[in-house]
């Protein structure tokens, strides 16, 4: 008997075949024999926990706005019925929800406005560590807490700050209460305005922005643009038609994440902001103090509604492609 031979004897004799490997052996050989039902048992705990925790949270809250409030006793009446959304229309809910719409708005379009350059340089110039330093700093405020951050531009913002104390050293006052609309001397500062709210939100959620744009513009190939300077058109011209649509998906997802963002947040307005609400915080007033489940609850469906149709906007233009 050759030497190969007694090996192969030996690995053939040591070989488990399907079903002598014990329970273990068995049921592999049940999954190799079932793709499927391996496939069934990964996505079961993860299906359960969205069909029923996520999903099972937001159809229960759905319900609720169905509900209303006994305007006598303040008890929930549990028949179903419209009035509690017809409450959304009343002026000063109706208010509420403008203004929220409008901030995450104009947030979104700075956004775009700051993070385009940023993006554009990135993509287009650096190269090696600038690229790893570009990320850094773009990923470093999104390291530190959230409240530390609102609580830090809380303080900037103040009457006392430094941004106050940089406009007083350069004579420059009378242009803050002109864009403010308030007496700077007289108490008020960015900390307590829109100004100031629009200020944060900006920081909070801007790395949300560069980010899809700058791996948007990753995939504009150089080879375009020369050639639009080929045939002759201006640096203007070559943004508009070549540049701008090319990254208008990756615009589009950044917008996804700062509008819904600041569509949604409560920390922010209460922290910096003035006395008139925005919808989170509308929704905490109702459920708590007011105690208006119902009323909170349609508050909230508001954000849900709105990011639908944005979504199905964001899918149109090809934004899921370049998050």
């Amino acid at each position: 008997m050759t030497a190969a031979s007694s090996v192969t004897q030996t690995a053939q004799s040591s070989a488990i075949l399907p079903g002598q490997g014990g329970w273990t052996g068995s049921l592999s050989d049940k999954f190799w024999r079932n793709p499927k039902l391996l496939l069934i048992l990964m996505l079961t705990p993860p299906a359960l926990w969205l069909g029923i925790i996520y999903l099972g949270s937001l159809f229960a809250l759905l319900a609720q706005s169905f509900f209303s409030i006994d305007e006598f006793s303040g008890m929930v009446q549990y028949d179903l019925t419209l009035k509690t959304y017809g409450e959304l229309f009343r002026p000063a809910n109706l208010d509420i929800i403008i203004r929220t719409v409008s901030m995450a708005a104009i947030v979104t379009v700075a956004a775009a406005c700051v993070a385009f350059p940023i993006a554009y340089f990135a993509a287009r110039y650096a190269r090696g560590k600038w690229k790893a330093l570009f990320y850094i700093g773009v990923m470093l405020p999104l390291w530190s807490s959230y409240l530390v951050k609102v609580y830090a531009w809380k303080l900037i913002l103040a009457k006392e700050g430094i941004l106050t104390w940089i406009f007083a050293k350069l004579h420059l006052t009378w242009l803050l209460e002109a864009w403010l609309a308030i007496p700077i001397i007289g108490g008020y500062s960015l900390s307590v305005s829109y100004t100031g709210t629009f200020l944060v939100f900006l920081y909070v959620w801007l790395p949300f922005m560069v980010l899809p744009v700058q791996a948007a513009l990753e995939r504009v190939p150089g080879s375009y643009i020369e050639a639009s300077g080929d045939l002759g058109a201006t640096p203007g011209q070559t943004f508009r038609h070549v540049i701008f649509p090319l990254a208008l998906p990756g615009i589009v997802a950044g917008s996804i994440f700062t509008f819904s963002l600041t569509l949604g947040d409560y920390i922010i307005p209460q922290i910096v902001g003035s006395s008139r609400l925005f919808i989170g915080q509308a929704v905490y007033a109702q459920q708590g103090t007011a105690g208006n489940i119902p009323l909170a609850a349609a508050f909230t469906v508001v954000p849900i509604v709105i990011m639908g149709f944005y979504l199905w906007g964001a899918k149109r233009m090809g934004a899921f492609d370049a998050i």
